[in-house]
């Protein structure tokens, strides 16, 4: 079959341009793609152009391209201008990414344009790299590629309106003598580390390098405040400031494989001190840290104070950055401050503040193919707001699933880790980190699953055997994966009788995450920070797994079940009794009171698998309707505890009175919430008013309200445990 194109090699000599005019006569004028290089010396240069004479012409006479001796040309019939310039700028980021030579490309065009046939372009850009690999020119697979650093952390990228718009105002601070700061504000997954990276590219690029003619108004504005900043400053004195090591030893790897970058120019705060710099980048400025909890950096951090003579206990590595250089930029997210030592919301309040600060916020979703939508969806469910999540989220592009077993949730990731690669469990900080004192104990337990912490702290995302581990948030904040397996500890609840997320906190153990906090508030805001940035890391889906009942129960609310078929296997119901069973009442046939229903109807029973409940305390029934439709299934078999005594409030009841008679079971038993007013006299406590509470997606189902003689008769007959089947 005829392929849409050719590739075309020739000698980059002094003949070519006779060679040129003998054999292409009909691509003169015509959009192609080229491939400049060099095997020796494994450098390149990939462009596009409308007038190759004209150009290899100029590239002969420029002095960095004099040794890259050898041409392919991309010719096609089919190829015009936007089309070359989408497959010179996949070139660009997979020739890039792939390592074997070193590009000489300056950034790529800055806006990312999109075009007519696109899908079809990228169909042959595929069997164009297929055809690469088979001349040795590239070596590693297209999929390959796409999870590596290299790749994902590349400056070769094409960026959205809002990112250049973000660039511009950098641009123009940089040139304006009364601005210092540049705050740009995005939350996980907007693009920050693209941004800083592209921006630091384009910064150290020598203006030569870059093909004006490729370019439109909107990228031509760009490039001419870059033209002003490289004329007035020449080549900055400037580095990426990284608060994270692990983050910044991944970056510091992919400046390593970047022409006209060094890891010298990747790092850390402490570093900043030694020498003023005319330009800091900071990405994940949340990070930057305070003199609290700080463990055995208490010694460098107040080195370091007193170099700059500053008060060790009111300032902060902002204020270091803020010193040692004449212009900061701060990528920043004031929702991923996990920790105490992080440097507060309120300093960098007070800087955006300022009038030699400027500020922009990046709102487009770029990591996840869930999107804004998602992303809305998890800040929703952190807020506690049941009434703003009517249904479960559901996206042909994302899976999120919530998994009642965590064993199966962990193959799941194992799975998607041999299908797509970077795929990983992450945890809260939950349990302690016992393996790394001795390799033969296991760090997390949950029922029969027995799992370890990670057992590197730099780089864990891309170690061997970070498959078979859990990562904690100092070792995935940053990272882009492409499933996250997400394990919520058992340091985080939720209380349904206040609708409110509560914190153990003896169960949470980063001690330097909790050290000097007396407020439970904020720990239960650095935590649910934590659980956010976890929930965001996934580019294609997120699995979840709770350790709390109540917790999996508010989650079931909004996120599918994936295992629940796998659960209600386990179910059997059998007409005697027998070991591991307790008793199953149909409520549909009852016509008398819960007692009489005991004590006359012949009960069958429900067999639970390797059940530990006693038959003495617990029983089963059907529950029909959709009155608690968000928590209970219509037709769900519910596992309950006999009611015994104690508080009641806030946990969903059967509950039996002759007051009322039940929409959907059509008698007077019911299943709600229950919740309930009471008043204190000098005989003692008393309900005031009960009321029992629908839960359902159906708007029509109403409160039952019971007060004064109403609630004499009134019974809990037992406490809802967990749906046993769908």
């Amino acid at each position: 079959m005829e392929k849409d194109y050719q590739i075309v090699s020739h000698s980059l000599d002094e003949n070519l341009k006779y060679t040129l005019l003998e054999t292409q006569q009909n691509y003169l004028s015509w959009p192609i793609v080229y491939f400049l290089y060099n095997t020796t010396f494994k450098e390149a240069y990939v462009g596009e152009t409308t007038d190759m004479l004209t150009r290899f012409t100029v590239h002969r006479n420029t002095k960095k391209k004099q040794h890259l001796s050898s041409l392919s040309l991309i010719l096609s019939k089919f190829f015009n201008k936007s089309a070359t310039l989408y497959l010179e700028a996949n070139l660009i980021r997979y020739i890039a990414a792939d390592k074997q030579y070193s590009l000489q490309n300056g950034n790529l065009g800055l806006v990312d344009h999109q075009f007519f046939d696109q899908k079809k372009y990228w169909s042959i850009f595929r069997n164009i790299w297929d055809d690469l690999r088979k001349m040795g020119i590239v070596r590693h697979s297209l999929e390959h590629i796409d999870n590596s650093d290299l790749f994902k952390y590349s400056p070769y990228k094409s960026l959205s309106k809002e990112q250049v718009e973000g660039l511009k105002m950098v641009l123009h601070c940089i040139l304006d003598d009364n601005s210092e700061a540049t705050l740009l504000h995005g939350g996980a997954g907007t693009g920050k580390s693209i941004l800083a990276i592209f921006l630091f590219k384009l910064l150290k690029t020598n203006l030569d390098d870059f093909n004006f003619t490729d370019f439109d108004e909107d990228d031509r504005e760009l490039f001419e405040l870059l033209e002003k900043v490289k004329l007035r400053f020449g080549d900055l004195n400037m580095a990426l400031v990284i608060p994270m090591s692990s983050f910044r030893k991944t970056i510091q790897n992919v400046f390593k494989n970047i022409k006209g970058l060094s890891p010298k120019m990747v790092i850390g705060p402490s570093e900043v001190v030694k020498q003023h710099y005319d330009l800091l980048i900071v990405d994940e400025s949340h990070r930057l840290r305070q003199r609290v909890n700080l463990g055995s950096y208490f010694g460098t951090f107040d080195k370091n104070a007193e170099l700059l003579e500053l008060d060790k206990h009111t300032s902060s590595e902002l204020d270091w950055i803020r010193l040692k250089s004449k212009k900061h930029i701060l990528f920043y997210d004031v929702s991923q401050s996990i920790k105490p030592s992080d440097v507060s919301k309120n300093e960098f309040i007070e800087l955006e503040q300022l009038p030699t600060t400027r500020s922009e916020r990046l709102k487009t979703q770029f990591r996840v193919k869930g999107g804004n939508e998602y992303v809305s969806f998890v800040r929703k469910i952190f807020n506690s707001k049941i009434a703003v999540i009517d249904k479960h989220f559901q996206s042909k592009e994302y899976e999120v699933f919530l998994y009642h077993s965590l064993d199966k949730m962990v193959s799941a990731i194992k799975q998607k880790e041999e299908q797509n690669q970077l795929s990983r469990l992450v945890a809260g900080f939950a349990w302690e980190w016992v393996s790394n004192k001795s390799a033969n104990v296991y760090d997390i337990i949950i029922g029969n699953t027995k799992l370890k912490w990670n057992s590197v702290t730099v780089d864990w995302v891309n170690s061997l055997n970070s498959v078979n581990e859990v990562g904690c948030i100092h070792t995935i904040q940053g990272y882009d994966l492409n499933y996250t397996g997400v394990i919520i500890g058992p340091e985080i609840d939720y209380d349904f009788s206040i609708n409110e997320f509560i914190i153990h906190k003896d169960r949470y153990k980063d001690k330097n995450g909790k050290n000097s906090i007396e407020d439970v508030n904020v720990l239960k805001d650095y935590i649910i920070n934590i659980y956010t940035t976890m929930l965001l890391r996934g580019i294609s889906g997120t699995f979840i797994y709770c350790c709390n009942d109540n917790l999996r129960r508010y989650f079931e609310q909004f996120v599918p079940v994936k295992d629940l078929d796998e659960v209600k296997k386990d179910v059997i119901i059998s007409d005697t009794q027998v070991a591991d069973s307790i008793p199953y009442y149909d409520l549909e046939i009852a016509a008398g009171s819960f007692s009489e229903l005991q004590q006359y109807e012949a009960p069958r029973f429900i067999i639970l698998d390797q059940s530990n409940y006693d038959p003495t305390r617990y029983f089963a029934c059907k529950v029909v309707g959709e009155s608690m439709n968000k928590i209970i299934p219509n037709g769900a078999i519910c596992l309950f505890e006999k009611y015994a005594g104690g508080s009641r409030n806030g946990r969903i009841c059967l509950v039996e009175s002759a007051h009322f008679v039940d929409v959907d079971f059509g008698s007077n038993y019911t299943i709600k919430e229950y919740s309930s007013k009471k008043t204190i006299s000098e005989e003692g406590w008393q309900h005031e008013e009960i009321t029992l509470l629908p839960i359902s997606t159906i708007s029509s189902y109403e409160r039952i309200v019971l007060r004064d003689e109403e609630l004499l008769d009134l019974k809990v007959i037992g406490l809802f445990v967990k749906v046993l089947e769908k």
